[in-house]
């Protein structure tokens, strides 16, 4: 197939990067002028550019991309998360002039600006990751324009709320239920959708997925499981999923503290009292330990990347796993019916779960990739487990 060479003609607009603590990056403007503001984070994945700004893990940050070259491959809509970009803008070093790919449908340019997002290019992106190392997360303001004003910028984002005590997963859910019938990318089909498994006798488990922010991958791997898949608001109580009558229930990824989901707490203690098959991801996994009596925490810097090395505590084997969180599980007086099944071979944290005694368990990263490496599908095959023995 030939090469699909994209070029573009950027605005070079003025662009300047604030933080809260008065520090400033300037640079070149790209996508659509205006002002965003967020929590500041990087992330270290060497690709899978589209699919981080479309997670809605995202939404209410300022995202740096630590990889040099961001754009080079265009968008197209098979590479998507959700249906928008959520990250509030985009901070990169380099934003070449042609985007080149067999698959590319438009410019990240052009996306952000359908989108109205602003980003930021030819920004010292080493020197702002430093800092945030050394700092930690924290707000800041992007603003992109014909003319910017820096002091307006540091006081934008002065005044930017913490992420810490936020609810956002009400934003980024669904507002009603649907059913997800999508498995994942064919290759040999040139990347149309897969048709999934065939149709078992007797049917398929039904698993309901309560969205706080779902990634399609995870939607399309529990098809690939075998499942018939329910995606309903983050907000449904107990008895409404339960009179859908599944198999399972997946709690899925979002953004924010899971502190003031107190409606999500209370299903998930609803779900353990009833032993449902359960599987948290991401913040569903620090809402299921929160359900289970445990505690959670805010991170100095948060983990976002493809290369984080997570080690089995059963088994002693290590993964390397995508992630993409600022919140953790606390580790000090955990329950003793919650048993860690996961660690974290940077910083030490937890990154699996599970409840003694009931088919539970989460798992602190993104099992699903998307992008990211493939170590930790396994996971989904033990929840299938559970799940099939109860439609059986």
């Amino acid at each position: 197939m030939p090469l699909n060479r994209r070029s573009q003609t950027l605005s070079h607009l003025q662009a300047v990067l604030a933080l809260e603590d008065g520090e400033l990056f300037s640079g070149v403007g790209f996508g659509a002028p205006g002002i965003a503001t967020g929590e500041v984070v990087f992330n270290t994945a060497m690709s899978g550019y589209q699919e981080i700004i479309t997670d809605p893990s995202y939404a209410g940050q300022l995202v740096t991309l630590t990889a040099a070259h961001i754009g080079n491959t265009g968008v197209n809509p098979d590479d998507q998360e959700s249906d928008r970009m959520h990250c509030a803008g985009l901070i990169v070093r380099d934003y070449p002039r042609y985007a080149s790919s067999w698959r590319a449908t438009d410019s990240l340019d052009a996306f952000l600006k359908a989108h109205q997002r602003p980003g930021i290019f030819d920004l010292d992106t080493r020197s702002l990751t430093q800092h945030l190392r050394e700092h930690g997360a924290c707000n800041g303001c992007l603003m992109v324009g014909e003319q910017i004003d820096p002091n307006q910028a540091i006081e934008q984002a002065k005044a930017c709320p913490s992420m810490a005590g936020l609810d956002l997963a009400k934003a980024v859910g669904t507002a009603a239920p649907f059913e997800w019938t999508e498995g994942v990318v064919n290759l040999a089909a040139e990347w149309q959708p897969g048709e999934g498994p065939a149709e078992p006798a007797g049917g398929r488990p039904h698993v309901v997925c309560v969205d706080f922010g779902t990634k399609r991958n995870i939607l399309r791997l529990l098809v690939e499981s075998g499942c018939r898949v329910s995606v309903v608001p983050g907000q449904f109580g107990f008895d409404e999923i339960m009179a859908l009558k599944p198999q399972g229930v997946l709690l899925s990824n979002g953004p924010g503290d899971p502190g003031p989901c107190g409606y999500a707490i209370e299903l998930v203690g609803e779900l353990l009292a009833h032993d449902v098959p359960t599987f948290g991801i991401c913040l569903g996994h620090q809402l299921l330990a929160l359900g289970a009596g445990a505690q959670t925490v805010k991170m100095k810097l948060g983990h976002h990347g493809a290369n984080h090395p997570v080690k089995d505590l059963d088994t002693g084997e290590v993964f390397i796993t995508s992630q993409n969180h600022g919140f953790a599980v606390d580790g000090s007086g955990l329950p003793e019916h919650v048993v860690v099944t996961h660690q974290s071979l940077f910083d030490g944290s937890i990154q699996g779960i599970r409840i003694k005694g009931k088919r539970a368990m989460g798992f602190q990263g993104h099992p699903e990739a998307s992008p990211g490496p493939h170590d930790l599908y396994p996971l989904f095959k033990t929840f299938m487990r559970w799940v099939s023995a109860d439609h059986a």
